[in-house]
């Protein structure tokens, strides 16, 4: 593993950054929405998998937002976490947009790491300009003089980026980037914001950065590409070739739109091509799998099957002539092992006589470490499924870890559920669930189909304002007996005034996540895990009685659409 660099030197010049904006620009994708506790999670296993630098958020957006990014600074940024392939812990960063208020936001968010990093951006391309910040260009000459030099008077680290570089006009962009850097910026970062460049384009780009902007020997160059034309990845790689050293990704590539860069595309290129590039990261590649998991389950995203390096068919072979290759030889057709990735062939069979230490084992294995509350609720859900199935395979486990994290702070669970349907009469649910004061509620619904009806059943005892936008259904593994997932989104509606200052939406989009073998309860439970992220985000009190009949009869139309679009 290659050593990593001090965090606040200038690297090698063949040592690129990787800068991880899961917890920000991922968490802008629409139902990506994380809880506090997750954040932690995924900021631990970034700091594991060894980026070099977490931007944790937007501290200006809400008091949630600040405090989450706060406790990242003190809990990953303060000491190198047991796992990581440094001994130093990672840059710990928060955006902010060029303004005073922002930028002590920000500060306040990072100060405790022990290496913070302001991030601050402001547009530069005459379409922004004219249409969003109505500013001139030697306007926005003086902000960015005047808010680099605040930030670097906080904190000695300060990232500066000219949102939408990608259509600004060149030589002003220099301008810009002069400007930052004599204020005080140690890294300039230049986003295709809305992917709009072709790879020649943007190589392009960086290398007249930097042959034409004084000082920039001092500054790191960084890219940020946004996937809008399926070119991020590429974009990202010709950035670096131009000279560019840090890479700014997310995990499985989320972001907003069409997504970001992923960072395991950009991770495996270079270390793949190593030939081709000659350069290197800091990267533990054999966590990469562990860590897509876990953000995956998280934010409610399943990977795509053919997604590069992380996806199910990634290293799967099905063609005839491509299995006799293989067969004969594994460079034929594969052009890096699984194991270099941390994606594991082991089919180790569990069972009903199979004990806790026996799953705790596996799971570390599969790289999950839960604590002892999750390991008793995953044991318990284990013995469970062990008690319906001949064997319990590394998907089902999988599953079970992943439904055992989203459940978080459950404030209703589900106690029994029992559907009637079928050709004849109307699909009925009855549901029992456990309120927050610990009382069983007992509710019977009749719905367009089953599941349709045991929502409508919850939604009475819940009654909490929401619309169900997205129901998906999908098999862990093969077989009549196979565990069933659940995915659902679930939308707040009037709940809150709150607003992220980079979201258009007015309303947040929670996601739930349910395994089971019946998949009417992997239905229900992950309905309730995107309610109980509802209500434990806005702290909605329950509908009066007079208000539930006309809310109910709203989720109703809701339900059968989202449900009834999944066949």
């Amino acid at each position: 593993m290659p050593e990593m660099i001090a965090n606040q030197a200038m690297p090698p010049s063949d040592y690129v950054r990787i800068f991880d904006t899961t917890l920000r620009d991922g968490e802008q994708s629409p139902g990506a929405t994380m809880t506090s506790s997750e954040k932690l999670e995924i900021a631990l296993a970034l700091a594991k998998l060894g980026v070099d630098v977490i931007e944790t958020g937007f501290p200006a957006a809400s008091p949630d937002d600040l405090l989450a990014v706060q406790t990242i600074a003190e809990r990953v940024g303060a000491a190198a976490v047991p796992g990581r392939p440094a001994a130093t812990p990672p840059i710990i960063c928060a955006l902010a947009r060029a303004t005073k208020v922002d930028i002590d936001k920000a500060w306040e968010g990072v100060a405790r790491a022990a290496h913070p990093r302001i991030h601050t951006f402001l547009a530069t391309s005459d379409i922004h300009l004219k249409h969003k910040l109505r500013m001139t260009r030697p306007e926005v000459l003086d902000r960015v003089r005047a808010m680099v030099a605040y930030a670097r008077d906080l904190c000695a680290d300060v990232e500066f980026s000219p949102e939408d570089a990608g259509r600004s006009e060149p030589e002003f962009l220099y301008q810009v980037l002069e400007a930052a850097i004599a204020a005080g910026a140690t890294t300039l970062n230049i986003p295709d914001t809305v992917g709009y460049t072709m790879p020649s384009e943007f190589g392009a780009l960086i290398a007249g950065i930097r042959k034409n902007v004084p000082g920039i020997d001092r500054a790191i160059i960084s890219v940020h590409c946004h996937n809008d034309l399926g070119l991020a990845t590429a974009n990202a790689l010709e950035g670096i070739r131009a000279g560019a050293r840090q890479a700014e990704v997310t995990i499985n590539g989320i972001g907003e739109r069409a997504g970001n860069t992923a960072l395991e595309e950009v991770v495996m290129a270079l270390a793949t091509r190593r030939a081709v590039f000659g350069l290197r990261t800091g990267i533990d590649t054999t966590q990469i799998a562990t860590v897509s998991r876990l953000v995956s389950a998280a934010t409610g995203f399943n990977v795509q099957p053919n997604k590069a390096i992380v996806g199910a068919n990634a290293f799967a072979h099905e063609s005839g002539i491509h299995q006799d290759g293989m067969l004969k030889h594994q460079d034929t057709y594969e052009i890096m092992r699984p194991e270099m990735v941390g994606v594991t062939q082991t089919r180790l069979v569990l069972g009903k006589h199979s004990g806790r230490h026996a799953l705790r084992n596996r799971l570390e294995e599969l790289g999950y470490h839960l604590d002892e509350a999750q390991l008793a609720a995953a044991f318990a859900s284990f013995k469970a499924l062990a008690d319906k199935k001949k064997h319990v395979t590394d998907p089902d486990i999988e599953a079970i870890v992943s439904t055992t994290r989203a459940q978080g702070d459950e404030l209703y669970t589900l106690d029994a559920l029992q559907v009637a349907c079928g050709t004849t009469g109307m699909p009925t649910a009855t549901v029992r669930l456990r309120g927050p004061d610990g009382a069983l509620h007992v509710r019977a619904a009749i719905g367009t189909g089953p599941v349709d009806a045991a929502y409508r059943a919850i939604d009475e005892i819940v009654r909490v304002p929401s619309s169900l936008l997205e129901f998906s259904v999908h098999a862990v593994t093969e077989g009549i007996d196979a565990l069933g997932e659940v995915s659902v989104r679930v939308r707040a509606d009037a709940t809150s005034s709150k607003r992220h200052p980079q979201h258009d939406a007015s309303h947040r989009v929670f996601h739930g996540h349910g395994a089971d073998t019946d998949i009417l309860v992997a239905s229900a439970k992950a309905y309730l895990t995107a309610l109980n992220r509802l209500l434990a985000t806005y702290g909605v009190e329950p509908r009066e009685d007079a208000a539930a009949s006309e809310s109910n009869e709203s989720n109703q139309s809701g339900h059968g659409a989202a449900v009834e679009s999944a066949r």
